[in-house]
């Protein structure tokens, strides 16, 4: 998996569980950006969501904490992504670009249309 694997595993780390803002923030960009897609399927946030706080608390949000669910490091797009499971079905993908060891962006996944390919048998 190219892409600065090792940041993504700390961004799961710090999203597991109830999340840790602090250590979100730590390895965000102050000017990060998330970029939502629920395709009009599920609640998601329309606009981009800019800086390091906000964003970390969005991720939170999404793929914190959420009984069932189990938070996986996996190439997306040829890069070291995260997966967001619920008994074989995924609830959300997230694409990482990184630049000097900071998280730039994140794409988010939501869409149910777009997952189905993702899904376990």
């Amino acid at each position: 998996m190219p892409h600065a694997p090792d940041l993504v595993l700390r961004l799961a780390g710090a999203c597991g569980g109830a999340g840790n803002p602090a250590a979100l923030e730590a390895l965000l960009h102050t000017e990060a950006v998330a970029l939502c897609d629920g395709g009009g399927e599920v609640p998601a946030v329309l606009q981009p969501v800019c800086g390091a706080a906000i964003v970390a608390r969005l991720l939170i949000a999404l793929v914190g904490d959420r009984p069932g669910t189990v938070l996986t490091v996996e190439s997306v797009n040829g890069r070291a992504g995260l997966a967001l499971r619920q008994q074989g079905t995924v609830l959300a993908v997230v694409s990482v670009s990184a630049t000097a060891g900071r998280i730039t962006s994140l794409w988010i996944v939501l869409n149910p249309a777009k997952l189905r390919h993702w899904h376990h048998a």
